[in-house]
């Protein structure tokens, strides 16, 4: 199995698609108030993503995902809150793993790959789940569409991947695994408190 294919059978295995939040996302059930709490916490996450660019030295998209921040905000504000500390155990946990592994080079390249090949397609069914069952300001919309067609990002992340050390590899690869859990462990969590709420 070749590298790319074992990066993207960890992704698999923890596939935020297959979250019941998003899918209940994407039917609607979900209530605001777990889309709230969700664009305030998970928003904690979001704003580490500047550094785990920077965690290998690219300061130009780093820069970029600090501008992304800006969206998400708009996305939370929204929904009447702000993006604030983590308070889900799920997502602390996830928030900690991300300082953790964007602190290096291997490890950010691979904890950054679980997210960013999964953001096209989980921004676009998020997005159309906001438009069908959500009445949000388009500004609230905004972070979901800009991400819904960025595959330049995940491609430039396998590159790296690529070009490094067999040895840098494998922490990569490790990095990806660990952090995919962490990303569908955080989902699962903040889904917990809303699942009765979310199945009537």
């Amino acid at each position: 199995m070749n590298l790319l294919a074992r990066l993207d059978e960890s992704i698999a295995r923890w596939s935020l698609l297959d979250s019941k939040f998003y899918q209940a996302w994407s039917a609607g059930t979900l209530p605001v108030s777990a889309l709230r709490t969700y664009a305030a916490e998970y928003g904690a996450f979001i704003s580490l993503i500047p550094d785990g660019w920077e965690g290998h030295g690219d300061k130009t998209t780093a820069a970029v995902e600090r501008e992304h921040l800006g969206m998400w905000r708009r996305f939370a504000q929204a929904l009447d809150t702000e993006v604030g500390n983590a308070k889900t155990p799920g997502v602390r946990q996830l928030c900690d793993t991300a300082r953790r592994l964007f602190g290096e080079k291997a490890s950010s390249l691979g904890a950054l790959y679980a997210f960013e090949a999964q953001q096209p397609a989980t921004a676009r069914s998020k997005l159309e789940g906001l438009r069908e069952h959500y009445e949000l300001p388009q500004a609230g919309n905004s972070y979901f569409g800009v991400h819904a067609d960025d595959d330049e990002e995940p491609r430039m992340l396998a590159d790296r991947i690529g070009s490094l050390s067999p040895d840098e590899q494998e922490t990569a690869l490790a990095a990806c695994e660990e952090t995919s859990r962490a990303l569908r462990v955080a989902l699962d969590d903040l889904y917990e408190p809303y699942a009765a709420t979310c199945l009537q």
